[in-house]
């Protein structure tokens, strides 16, 4: 026979598990601190995620520009659109067009060289096969007032990222 402790008998109130509604409170209130803590630190790691992968694609898509115009000996036409936020890239054959959109919240500032009479106007650049590639940049920031300069260089033709000094 089983003996139960002075004071307490089975089947009582202080024998049920569950949570009170405090303790339900107070977890809420910890978890709800904690995102409250972390989500400035998301936010900036996914701004800073969307600013890589602007740089990245604007880099690639030059590239690939550059790559058609030497290996297949074709004129590519690259036009940056500052108000479209976006590059359109043509060619000689007849049915080859590419467009990049830049990501949400990351957006072209300028064009380099700038044009003084209308700095907001789309820029249209040649690549020639076996010709001089031109030397200019586009300038990107984000939200959270990072910017880029992705610049082909005119003596090599490769595109690189540069952070401007501030």
């Amino acid at each position: 026979m089983r003996t139960l402790p002075v004071g307490r008998i089975s089947g009582g109130p202080r024998d049920r598990a569950g949570v009170t509604l405090i303790e339900l409170l107070v977890v809420v209130a910890l978890i709800s601190l904690m995102v409250g803590i972390s989500f400035p630190a998301i936010t900036s790691g996914i701004d800073s995620l969307r600013m890589n992968a602007a740089t990245n694609g604007i880099v690639s898509f030059l590239n690939s520009g550059l790559d058609r115009a030497q290996r297949r000996q074709q004129m590519v036409e690259i036009t940056v659109s500052k108000p479209e936020n976006a590059l359109e890239m043509r060619s000689t054959e007849a049915d080859f067009y590419r467009k990049l959109s830049l990501p949400d919240g990351v957006s072209i500032t300028h064009v380099l060289p700038e044009l003084p009479d209308d700095p907001d106007a789309p820029r249209t650049f040649d690549l020639y096969p076996g010709g001089t590639v031109p030397g200019f940049g586009i300038e990107l920031i984000n939200r959270k007032n990072v910017d880029r300069i992705v610049r082909v260089d005119p003596i090599t033709g490769v595109p690189r990222v540069e952070r401007p000094e501030q």
